[in-house]
Protein backbone atom coordinates (compact mmCIF):
# COMPACT_ATOMS: atom_id res chain seq x y z
CA UNK A 1 0.00 0.00 0.00
CA UNK A 2 1.20 3.57 -0.91
CA UNK A 3 1.60 5.17 2.31
CA UNK A 4 3.98 7.73 3.18
CA UNK A 5 6.50 7.15 5.81
CA UNK A 6 9.17 9.04 5.95
CA UNK A 7 10.78 7.04 8.83
CA UNK A 8 8.56 5.67 10.85
CA UNK A 9 8.54 1.72 10.31
CA UNK A 10 5.63 0.16 7.95
CA UNK A 11 3.90 -1.54 10.36
CA UNK A 12 3.28 1.66 12.70
CA UNK A 13 2.63 3.94 9.42
CA UNK A 14 -0.27 1.86 8.59
CA UNK A 15 -1.82 2.55 12.11
CA UNK A 16 -1.22 6.24 11.62
CA UNK A 17 -3.00 9.48 10.21
CA UNK A 18 -1.12 11.90 8.92
CA UNK A 19 -1.66 14.25 11.49
CA UNK A 20 -0.06 11.34 13.63
CA UNK A 21 2.93 10.36 12.10
CA UNK A 22 3.51 14.76 11.69
CA UNK A 23 3.59 14.62 15.84
CA UNK A 24 5.42 10.82 15.91
CA UNK A 25 8.46 12.34 13.54
CA UNK A 26 8.69 16.02 15.45
CA UNK A 27 8.60 13.75 18.87
CA UNK A 28 11.53 11.89 17.93
CA UNK A 29 13.38 13.66 16.56
CA UNK A 30 13.09 16.25 19.37
CA UNK A 31 14.21 13.92 22.08
CA UNK A 32 17.05 13.22 19.62
CA UNK A 33 18.20 16.58 19.87
CA UNK A 34 17.99 17.18 15.94
CA UNK A 35 16.27 20.67 16.73
CA UNK A 36 19.38 21.55 18.20
CA UNK A 37 21.62 23.02 16.18
CA UNK A 38 23.03 26.49 14.85
CA UNK A 39 23.13 27.97 10.77
CA UNK A 40 26.02 25.82 8.98
CA UNK A 41 28.32 27.33 6.26
CA UNK A 42 25.79 25.66 3.22
CA UNK A 43 27.65 23.38 0.13
CA UNK A 44 28.72 24.93 -2.67
CA UNK A 45 26.16 25.56 -5.23
CA UNK A 46 25.51 22.27 -6.66
CA UNK A 47 24.07 21.17 -10.44
CA UNK A 48 20.92 21.16 -10.23
CA UNK A 49 20.34 22.74 -7.52
CA UNK A 50 21.04 19.55 -4.80
CA UNK A 51 22.38 21.25 -2.07
CA UNK A 52 23.02 19.97 1.98
CA UNK A 53 23.64 21.62 5.01
CA UNK A 54 22.16 22.51 8.35
CA UNK A 55 20.32 25.28 9.63
CA UNK A 56 18.53 26.92 12.55
CA UNK A 57 15.01 26.15 11.51
CA UNK A 58 14.13 22.79 12.31
CA UNK A 59 10.57 22.87 11.15
CA UNK A 60 9.58 24.32 7.71
CA UNK A 61 9.33 27.96 7.90
CA UNK A 62 6.98 29.97 4.99
CA UNK A 63 8.58 33.31 4.95
CA UNK A 64 6.40 35.99 4.12
CA UNK A 65 9.67 38.61 3.80
CA UNK A 66 12.63 38.22 1.73
CA UNK A 67 15.92 35.75 2.84
CA UNK A 68 19.04 37.96 4.76
CA UNK A 69 22.24 36.95 4.55
CA UNK A 70 24.21 34.88 2.13
CA UNK A 71 27.51 32.40 1.76
CA UNK A 72 28.27 33.59 -1.74
CA UNK A 73 27.97 36.21 -4.07
CA UNK A 74 24.30 36.40 -5.54
CA UNK A 75 26.17 37.02 -8.95
CA UNK A 76 27.22 33.55 -8.42
CA UNK A 77 23.50 32.31 -7.62
CA UNK A 78 21.68 31.02 -10.51
CA UNK A 79 17.57 30.78 -10.01
CA UNK A 80 16.31 27.50 -11.73
CA UNK A 81 12.76 25.67 -11.79
CA UNK A 82 10.78 27.72 -12.74
CA UNK A 83 7.20 26.83 -12.94
CA UNK A 84 3.86 28.64 -13.79
CA UNK A 85 0.19 28.93 -12.41
CA UNK A 86 -2.78 30.88 -12.54
CA UNK A 87 -4.60 32.73 -9.94
CA UNK A 88 -8.01 32.06 -9.42
CA UNK A 89 -8.64 33.91 -12.86
CA UNK A 90 -6.48 33.12 -15.46
CA UNK A 91 -7.22 36.18 -17.72
CA UNK A 92 -5.60 38.34 -15.32
CA UNK A 93 -3.76 36.25 -12.68
CA UNK A 94 -1.05 34.20 -12.81
CA UNK A 95 2.11 32.70 -10.50
CA UNK A 96 5.22 32.54 -11.19
CA UNK A 97 7.83 30.41 -8.62
CA UNK A 98 10.91 29.22 -8.76
CA UNK A 99 14.11 27.95 -6.77
CA UNK A 100 17.54 28.74 -5.83
CA UNK A 101 20.24 26.69 -3.80
CA UNK A 102 20.95 29.16 -1.07
CA UNK A 103 19.40 31.96 0.45
CA UNK A 104 19.81 35.43 -1.53
CA UNK A 105 18.95 39.10 -0.66
CA UNK A 106 16.04 40.68 -2.74
CA UNK A 107 14.49 38.09 -4.51
CA UNK A 108 12.41 39.37 -7.33
CA UNK A 109 10.25 39.17 -10.58
CA UNK A 110 10.46 41.91 -13.07
CA UNK A 111 7.50 41.68 -15.96
CA UNK A 112 6.72 43.82 -19.09
CA UNK A 113 5.41 43.18 -22.72
CA UNK A 114 8.52 43.18 -24.35
CA UNK A 115 11.79 40.87 -23.40
CA UNK A 116 13.89 44.15 -23.29
CA UNK A 117 11.19 45.67 -21.48
CA UNK A 118 10.57 44.45 -18.28
CA UNK A 119 9.65 47.84 -16.68
CA UNK A 120 7.71 46.08 -13.68
CA UNK A 121 9.52 44.82 -10.95
CA UNK A 122 8.20 43.56 -7.84
CA UNK A 123 9.46 41.40 -5.16
CA UNK A 124 9.12 37.84 -3.97
CA UNK A 125 8.04 35.99 -1.64
CA UNK A 126 10.22 33.44 0.23
CA UNK A 127 9.41 30.06 1.63
CA UNK A 128 11.96 28.32 3.25
CA UNK A 129 11.70 24.20 4.17
CA UNK A 130 14.35 22.62 6.45
CA UNK A 131 14.54 19.13 6.32
CA UNK A 132 16.43 17.35 8.89
CA UNK A 133 18.20 14.07 9.08
CA UNK A 134 15.29 11.81 9.19
CA UNK A 135 15.00 8.89 11.30
CA UNK A 136 16.63 5.41 10.02
CA UNK A 137 17.90 7.49 7.02
CA UNK A 138 21.35 8.19 5.65
CA UNK A 139 20.64 11.02 3.83
CA UNK A 140 22.08 14.55 5.00
CA UNK A 141 19.64 17.35 5.97
CA UNK A 142 18.83 19.86 3.36
CA UNK A 143 17.72 23.59 2.96
CA UNK A 144 15.43 24.25 0.00
CA UNK A 145 14.14 27.97 -1.20
CA UNK A 146 11.27 28.43 -2.99
CA UNK A 147 10.53 32.16 -4.22
CA UNK A 148 7.05 33.07 -5.55
CA UNK A 149 5.31 36.17 -7.02
CA UNK A 150 1.53 37.03 -7.52
CA UNK A 151 1.06 39.06 -10.81
CA UNK A 152 -2.53 40.27 -10.89
CA UNK A 153 -4.35 43.31 -13.12
CA UNK A 154 -2.86 41.59 -16.12
CA UNK A 155 -4.53 42.07 -19.65
CA UNK A 156 -6.61 38.89 -21.04
CA UNK A 157 -4.88 37.43 -24.34
CA UNK A 158 -1.71 39.02 -23.66
CA UNK A 159 1.94 37.73 -23.62
CA UNK A 160 3.83 39.29 -21.28
CA UNK A 161 7.51 38.26 -20.88
CA UNK A 162 9.63 37.53 -17.25
CA UNK A 163 12.62 37.09 -15.44
CA UNK A 164 13.26 36.47 -11.94
CA UNK A 165 16.56 37.26 -9.75
CA UNK A 166 17.69 38.93 -6.96
CA UNK A 167 20.70 41.25 -5.45
CA UNK A 168 23.59 40.13 -7.61
CA UNK A 169 21.83 38.41 -10.81
CA UNK A 170 19.45 40.72 -13.16
CA UNK A 171 17.41 38.93 -15.59
CA UNK A 172 17.30 42.11 -17.13
CA UNK A 173 21.23 42.64 -17.49
CA UNK A 174 23.23 41.14 -19.97
CA UNK A 175 24.53 37.71 -18.46
CA UNK A 176 21.43 37.09 -17.92
CA UNK A 177 19.46 37.79 -20.75
CA UNK A 178 18.34 34.39 -21.44
CA UNK A 179 16.86 33.39 -18.64
CA UNK A 180 13.77 35.10 -19.90
CA UNK A 181 10.60 33.58 -20.34
CA UNK A 182 6.81 34.45 -21.34
CA UNK A 183 3.28 33.36 -20.54
CA UNK A 184 0.12 34.16 -22.40
CA UNK A 185 -3.09 35.38 -20.09
CA UNK A 186 -6.23 33.10 -21.26
CA UNK A 187 -8.58 35.56 -23.67
CA UNK A 188 -11.24 37.52 -22.95
CA UNK A 189 -14.00 35.69 -24.87
CA UNK A 190 -14.83 32.07 -24.81
CA UNK A 191 -14.80 31.50 -28.17
CA UNK A 192 -10.90 30.80 -29.17
CA UNK A 193 -9.51 27.35 -29.87
CA UNK A 194 -7.01 25.64 -27.65
CA UNK A 195 -5.57 23.07 -26.29
CA UNK A 196 -4.52 21.15 -22.67
CA UNK A 197 -2.97 18.78 -21.76
CA UNK A 198 -2.68 15.67 -18.53
CA UNK A 199 -1.26 13.58 -16.83
CA UNK A 200 0.04 12.13 -13.22
CA UNK A 201 2.58 9.92 -11.78
CA UNK A 202 5.69 11.52 -13.06
CA UNK A 203 8.41 11.91 -11.16
CA UNK A 204 12.06 12.45 -11.91
CA UNK A 205 13.06 9.51 -15.34
CA UNK A 206 13.86 9.43 -19.17
CA UNK A 207 10.00 8.81 -19.57
CA UNK A 208 9.26 11.76 -17.78
CA UNK A 209 11.66 14.01 -19.59
CA UNK A 210 10.39 12.56 -23.25
CA UNK A 211 6.64 13.25 -21.75
CA UNK A 212 7.64 16.67 -20.76
CA UNK A 213 9.34 17.71 -24.46
CA UNK A 214 6.14 15.80 -26.38
CA UNK A 215 3.65 18.04 -24.18
CA UNK A 216 5.55 21.21 -25.19
CA UNK A 217 4.86 20.51 -28.55
CA UNK A 218 1.37 20.06 -28.06
CA UNK A 219 1.46 24.15 -27.21
CA UNK A 220 -0.73 24.19 -24.69
CA UNK A 221 -2.74 26.85 -22.92
CA UNK A 222 -1.83 24.78 -19.16
CA UNK A 223 -1.11 21.35 -18.11
CA UNK A 224 -2.85 19.52 -15.43
CA UNK A 225 -1.26 17.52 -13.28
CA UNK A 226 -3.22 14.54 -11.16
CA UNK A 227 -0.52 14.16 -8.37
CA UNK A 228 1.98 12.07 -7.14
CA UNK A 229 4.93 14.64 -8.49
CA UNK A 230 8.27 14.07 -8.05
CA UNK A 231 8.15 10.87 -5.81
CA UNK A 232 10.48 12.25 -3.01
CA UNK A 233 8.76 9.90 -0.50
CA UNK A 234 8.80 6.79 -2.83
CA UNK A 235 7.48 4.79 0.05
CA UNK A 236 4.22 2.10 -0.80
CA UNK A 237 6.19 -1.26 -2.30
CA UNK A 238 6.00 -2.47 1.36
CA UNK A 239 9.36 -3.30 2.10
CA UNK A 240 11.20 -1.84 5.44
CA UNK A 241 13.33 0.17 3.22
CA UNK A 242 10.99 2.18 2.59
CA UNK A 243 10.92 3.88 6.18
CA UNK A 244 14.52 5.37 5.02
CA UNK A 245 14.62 6.54 1.38
CA UNK A 246 12.60 9.83 1.66
CA UNK A 247 14.72 12.25 -0.21
CA UNK A 248 13.44 16.13 -0.22
CA UNK A 249 16.40 17.11 -3.28
CA UNK A 250 14.34 14.93 -5.41
CA UNK A 251 12.03 18.28 -5.73
CA UNK A 252 15.21 20.05 -6.87
CA UNK A 253 15.65 17.63 -9.80
CA UNK A 254 11.94 17.45 -10.53
CA UNK A 255 12.00 21.06 -11.22
CA UNK A 256 14.58 21.27 -12.59
CA UNK A 257 13.49 18.92 -15.61
CA UNK A 258 10.36 20.36 -15.54
CA UNK A 259 11.34 23.94 -16.21
CA UNK A 260 11.52 23.52 -19.91
CA UNK A 261 7.47 23.16 -20.26
CA UNK A 262 6.48 24.50 -16.53
CA UNK A 263 8.46 28.43 -17.05
CA UNK A 264 6.01 29.07 -20.40
CA UNK A 265 2.76 26.39 -20.04
CA UNK A 266 1.13 26.76 -16.62
CA UNK A 267 1.50 23.82 -14.65
CA UNK A 268 -1.46 23.28 -12.52
CA UNK A 269 -0.90 20.19 -9.86
CA UNK A 270 -3.24 18.54 -7.56
CA UNK A 271 -2.35 16.09 -4.13
CA UNK A 272 -1.39 12.69 -4.47
CA UNK A 273 -0.87 10.26 -1.91
CA UNK A 274 3.00 10.43 -2.39
CA UNK A 275 2.67 14.01 -2.24
CA UNK A 276 1.87 14.24 1.56
CA UNK A 277 5.26 14.51 3.29
CA UNK A 278 4.38 13.89 7.10
CA UNK A 279 7.60 15.74 8.28
CA UNK A 280 5.92 19.45 7.20
CA UNK A 281 3.16 19.54 8.70
CA UNK A 282 0.28 17.77 10.34
CA UNK A 283 -1.93 16.98 7.28
CA UNK A 284 1.21 16.29 5.26
CA UNK A 285 0.78 19.28 2.93
CA UNK A 286 3.74 22.10 4.06
CA UNK A 287 6.19 20.84 1.60
CA UNK A 288 3.42 21.48 -1.38
CA UNK A 289 2.67 24.95 0.22
CA UNK A 290 5.72 25.93 -0.05
CA UNK A 291 6.57 24.98 -3.50
CA UNK A 292 3.67 25.92 -5.51
CA UNK A 293 0.91 28.63 -5.26
CA UNK A 294 -2.32 27.35 -6.91
CA UNK A 295 -5.52 29.71 -7.03
CA UNK A 296 -6.16 29.26 -3.16
CA UNK A 297 -10.19 29.51 -4.15
CA UNK A 298 -10.98 25.71 -3.17
CA UNK A 299 -13.39 24.80 0.18
CA UNK A 300 -9.85 25.52 2.50
CA UNK A 301 -6.72 26.50 0.59
CA UNK A 302 -4.11 26.51 3.96
CA UNK A 303 -5.52 22.95 5.01
CA UNK A 304 -5.99 21.21 1.40
CA UNK A 305 -3.79 23.54 -1.43
CA UNK A 306 -4.81 20.68 -4.23
CA UNK A 307 -8.47 21.97 -4.17
CA UNK A 308 -9.55 24.37 -6.61
CA UNK A 309 -10.91 25.74 -10.04
CA UNK A 310 -10.77 27.75 -12.49
CA UNK A 311 -12.35 29.11 -16.09
CA UNK A 312 -10.52 29.24 -18.85
CA UNK A 313 -12.42 29.99 -22.39
CA UNK A 314 -15.47 27.78 -22.70
CA UNK A 315 -13.72 24.90 -20.40
CA UNK A 316 -14.05 24.77 -16.76
CA UNK A 317 -11.41 22.65 -14.29
CA UNK A 318 -11.70 21.62 -10.71
CA UNK A 319 -9.14 19.78 -8.72
CA UNK A 320 -9.48 17.88 -5.61
CA UNK A 321 -7.29 16.54 -3.05
CA UNK A 322 -8.61 12.56 -3.32
CA UNK A 323 -6.55 11.72 0.10
CA UNK A 324 -9.49 13.41 1.78
CA UNK A 325 -12.08 10.54 0.57
CA UNK A 326 -9.89 7.40 -0.35
CA UNK A 327 -10.53 4.20 1.32
CA UNK A 328 -7.08 2.34 -0.08
CA UNK A 329 -5.03 4.74 1.72
CA UNK A 330 -6.93 6.90 4.73
CA UNK A 331 -3.88 8.94 6.20
CA UNK A 332 -5.67 11.53 5.64
CA UNK A 333 -9.41 10.60 5.25
CA UNK A 334 -12.18 12.66 6.15
CA UNK A 335 -9.56 15.54 6.63
CA UNK A 336 -11.98 18.10 5.61
CA UNK A 337 -14.89 16.60 7.82
CA UNK A 338 -17.15 16.99 4.38
CA UNK A 339 -16.31 20.54 3.88
CA UNK A 340 -14.57 19.66 0.14
CA UNK A 341 -17.45 17.23 -0.96
CA UNK A 342 -20.03 19.79 -0.46
CA UNK A 343 -18.13 22.63 -1.92
CA UNK A 344 -17.99 20.70 -5.35
CA UNK A 345 -21.47 19.90 -5.55
CA UNK A 346 -21.66 23.61 -4.97
CA UNK A 347 -18.80 24.48 -7.34
CA UNK A 348 -20.29 22.02 -10.11
CA UNK A 349 -23.93 23.79 -9.75
CA UNK A 350 -22.33 26.87 -10.22
CA UNK A 351 -20.60 26.07 -13.01
CA UNK A 352 -23.03 24.20 -14.52
CA UNK A 353 -25.48 26.87 -14.64
CA UNK A 354 -22.79 29.44 -15.65
CA UNK A 355 -23.48 31.26 -19.02
CA UNK A 356 -19.98 30.97 -21.67
CA UNK A 357 -18.92 27.71 -19.71
CA UNK A 358 -19.86 24.48 -22.17
CA UNK A 359 -17.20 21.88 -20.59
CA UNK A 360 -16.03 20.81 -16.79
CA UNK A 361 -13.53 18.95 -16.23
CA UNK A 362 -12.14 17.02 -13.04
CA UNK A 363 -9.06 15.93 -12.11
CA UNK A 364 -8.31 14.18 -8.78
CA UNK A 365 -5.10 11.22 -7.89
CA UNK A 366 -7.01 8.42 -6.77
CA UNK A 367 -8.61 6.28 -9.56
CA UNK A 368 -12.53 6.50 -10.17
CA UNK A 369 -12.56 3.42 -12.25
CA UNK A 370 -9.49 1.55 -13.01
CA UNK A 371 -8.91 -2.36 -13.72
CA UNK A 372 -5.10 -2.36 -12.61
CA UNK A 373 -3.08 -5.13 -10.21
CA UNK A 374 -2.15 -2.61 -8.32
CA UNK A 375 -4.55 -0.21 -6.90
CA UNK A 376 -7.77 -0.40 -9.35
CA UNK A 377 -10.57 1.62 -8.09
CA UNK A 378 -10.97 3.62 -4.76
CA UNK A 379 -14.17 2.69 -3.42
CA UNK A 380 -14.12 6.24 -1.40
CA UNK A 381 -14.31 7.62 -4.77
CA UNK A 382 -16.85 6.10 -6.14
CA UNK A 383 -19.09 6.60 -2.93
CA UNK A 384 -18.41 10.61 -2.35
CA UNK A 385 -17.71 11.85 -5.71
CA UNK A 386 -19.20 9.67 -8.68
CA UNK A 387 -22.67 10.38 -7.56
CA UNK A 388 -21.98 14.32 -8.41
CA UNK A 389 -20.33 14.09 -11.37
CA UNK A 390 -23.27 12.52 -12.45
CA UNK A 391 -25.42 14.79 -10.94
CA UNK A 392 -24.24 17.82 -12.65
CA UNK A 393 -23.25 16.14 -15.91
CA UNK A 394 -18.78 16.29 -16.03
CA UNK A 395 -17.91 16.25 -18.96
CA UNK A 396 -14.12 14.33 -18.61
CA UNK A 397 -12.65 13.11 -15.24
CA UNK A 398 -9.29 12.11 -14.73
CA UNK A 399 -6.62 10.71 -13.08
CA UNK A 400 -4.03 9.52 -11.87
CA UNK A 401 -2.29 6.98 -9.45
CA UNK A 402 -2.30 3.91 -11.66
CA UNK A 403 0.76 3.53 -13.52
CA UNK A 404 -1.11 3.26 -17.00
CA UNK A 405 -3.61 4.82 -19.66
CA UNK A 406 -6.96 3.42 -19.37
CA UNK A 407 -10.43 4.32 -20.52
CA UNK A 408 -13.87 3.87 -19.91
CA UNK A 409 -17.54 3.56 -22.09
CA UNK A 410 -19.55 6.00 -20.57
CA UNK A 411 -20.87 5.23 -16.98
CA UNK A 412 -23.54 6.02 -15.07
CA UNK A 413 -24.51 4.34 -11.88
CA UNK A 414 -21.48 2.16 -12.01
CA UNK A 415 -22.93 0.08 -15.49
CA UNK A 416 -22.25 1.42 -18.71
CA UNK A 417 -25.08 3.49 -19.75
CA UNK A 418 -23.34 3.77 -23.53
CA UNK A 419 -20.20 2.22 -25.07
CA UNK A 420 -17.44 4.47 -26.60
CA UNK A 421 -15.14 2.70 -29.11
CA UNK A 422 -12.44 4.49 -30.30
CA UNK A 423 -12.78 7.50 -32.33
CA UNK A 424 -16.46 7.31 -30.86
CA UNK A 425 -18.19 11.02 -29.48
CA UNK A 426 -20.12 10.33 -26.54
CA UNK A 427 -22.71 13.42 -25.32
CA UNK A 428 -22.74 13.79 -20.98
CA UNK A 429 -25.87 15.41 -20.31
CA UNK A 430 -27.37 12.11 -22.14
CA UNK A 431 -25.06 9.23 -22.17
CA UNK A 432 -23.06 9.57 -18.80
CA UNK A 433 -19.64 10.31 -18.10
CA UNK A 434 -15.96 9.45 -19.29
CA UNK A 435 -13.38 8.78 -17.03
CA UNK A 436 -9.78 8.33 -18.30
CA UNK A 437 -6.65 7.05 -15.98
CA UNK A 438 -3.65 8.99 -17.63
CA UNK A 439 -0.37 7.82 -14.88
CA UNK A 440 1.69 6.53 -17.46
CA UNK A 441 4.05 10.33 -16.80
CA UNK A 442 7.54 8.65 -16.19
CA UNK A 443 7.01 6.11 -12.86
CA UNK A 444 7.53 2.47 -13.79
CA UNK A 445 4.63 0.92 -15.03
CA UNK A 446 1.63 -1.70 -13.87
CA UNK A 447 -0.20 -3.83 -15.52
CA UNK A 448 -3.86 -5.13 -16.11
CA UNK A 449 -5.78 -8.37 -15.83
CA UNK A 450 -6.63 -8.29 -19.09
CA UNK A 451 -4.80 -7.38 -22.77
CA UNK A 452 -3.78 -4.62 -23.91
CA UNK A 453 -6.50 -2.93 -26.12
CA UNK A 454 -6.06 0.53 -27.98
CA UNK A 455 -5.79 2.33 -31.10
CA UNK A 456 -5.10 0.34 -33.65
CA UNK A 457 -4.20 -2.60 -31.57
CA UNK A 458 -7.44 -3.62 -30.37
CA UNK A 459 -8.38 -6.89 -28.21
CA UNK A 460 -11.86 -5.70 -26.98
CA UNK A 461 -13.15 -8.07 -24.13
CA UNK A 462 -16.86 -8.72 -23.00
CA UNK A 463 -15.39 -7.98 -19.01
CA UNK A 464 -12.97 -7.31 -16.59
CA UNK A 465 -12.42 -8.93 -13.15
CA UNK A 466 -11.44 -6.62 -11.31
CA UNK A 467 -11.64 -4.94 -7.32
CA UNK A 468 -12.55 -1.74 -5.63
CA UNK A 469 -10.99 -0.86 -1.93
CA UNK A 470 -13.42 -1.10 1.13
CA UNK A 471 -14.17 1.10 3.63
CA UNK A 472 -12.04 0.34 6.38
CA UNK A 473 -9.44 -1.76 4.38
CA UNK A 474 -9.51 -4.96 2.02
CA UNK A 475 -10.68 -5.47 -1.62
CA UNK A 476 -14.20 -6.06 -3.04
CA UNK A 477 -13.87 -8.28 -5.78
CA UNK A 478 -15.63 -7.61 -8.99
CA UNK A 479 -16.68 -7.77 -12.64
CA UNK A 480 -16.85 -5.22 -15.10
CA UNK A 481 -18.11 -4.12 -18.57
CA UNK A 482 -16.45 -0.39 -18.39
CA UNK A 483 -12.84 -1.00 -19.47
CA UNK A 484 -12.97 -0.30 -22.96
CA UNK A 485 -9.24 1.00 -24.05
CA UNK A 486 -6.00 -0.39 -22.20
CA UNK A 487 -2.27 0.67 -23.13
CA UNK A 488 0.63 -0.02 -20.48
CA UNK A 489 3.19 2.37 -21.72
CA UNK A 490 4.46 5.58 -20.67
CA UNK A 491 1.92 8.55 -22.00
CA UNK A 492 -0.16 11.68 -21.59
CA UNK A 493 -3.59 12.95 -22.46
CA UNK A 494 -3.66 16.05 -25.26
CA UNK A 495 -7.34 17.52 -25.66
CA UNK A 496 -8.42 20.20 -28.33
CA UNK A 497 -11.04 22.44 -26.89
CA UNK A 498 -13.17 23.86 -29.63
CA UNK A 499 -16.02 26.30 -28.75
CA UNK A 500 -19.20 26.69 -30.94
CA UNK A 501 -21.49 29.58 -30.95
CA UNK A 502 -24.83 29.43 -28.64
CA UNK A 503 -27.02 26.81 -30.10
CA UNK A 504 -23.92 24.90 -31.76
CA UNK A 505 -21.45 22.09 -30.77
CA UNK A 506 -18.78 22.47 -28.96
CA UNK A 507 -16.38 19.71 -29.02
CA UNK A 508 -13.66 18.25 -26.12
CA UNK A 509 -11.33 16.08 -28.26
CA UNK A 510 -8.99 13.62 -26.08
CA UNK A 511 -6.02 11.96 -27.75
CA UNK A 512 -4.13 10.02 -25.41
CA UNK A 513 -0.18 9.71 -26.70
CA UNK A 514 2.30 7.22 -26.27
CA UNK A 515 5.68 8.64 -25.20
CA UNK A 516 6.76 7.72 -28.92
CA UNK A 517 4.09 10.06 -30.21
CA UNK A 518 1.98 7.38 -31.32
CA UNK A 519 -1.78 7.54 -30.90
CA UNK A 520 -2.75 5.33 -28.80
CA UNK A 521 -6.60 6.20 -28.05
CA UNK A 522 -8.98 9.13 -29.39
CA UNK A 523 -12.71 10.64 -28.30
CA UNK A 524 -14.58 13.15 -28.70
CA UNK A 525 -16.88 14.86 -25.81
CA UNK A 526 -19.49 17.16 -27.76
CA UNK A 527 -22.51 19.59 -25.97
CA UNK A 528 -24.30 22.01 -27.21
CA UNK A 529 -23.02 25.27 -26.66
CA UNK A 530 -24.63 27.99 -23.83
Amino acid sequence: MDTPRMGIADKLADRMSMAEQHEYLRSRLTRRGVMRGTVAAAGAVAGAGLLSGTAAAASPTLLSKPATGHHVSGSLVAPFGRHLAFGADPKTQFRVSWQVPLAVNKPFIRVGLKPWALSHKIQAEVRALHTPQLLNSKLPPVDQYYLHAALDGLHPGTTYYYGVGHEGFDPAAGQAFGTIGSFTTAPARSGERFTFTAFGDQGVSYHALANDSLILAQNPAFHLHAGDICYADPAGSGQQSDSSVYDARTWDQFLAQTESVAARVPWMVTTGNHDMEAWYSPNGYGGQEARWSLPGNGPDAKNQPGAYSFVYGNTAVVALDANDVSYEIPANYDISAGKQTAWLDKRLGELRRQRGIDFIVVFFHHCAFSTTNSHASDGGVQEKWVPLFEKHQVDLVVNGHNHVYERTDAIRGGKVSKPVAIGDTVHPEKDGVVYVTAGGAGRSLYDFPAPDSYEGHEHNVDSVTTWHSAKGGGKVTETVTWSRVRYTGYSFIAVEVEPASSGRTSTLTVSALAETGERVDHFTVARRAK
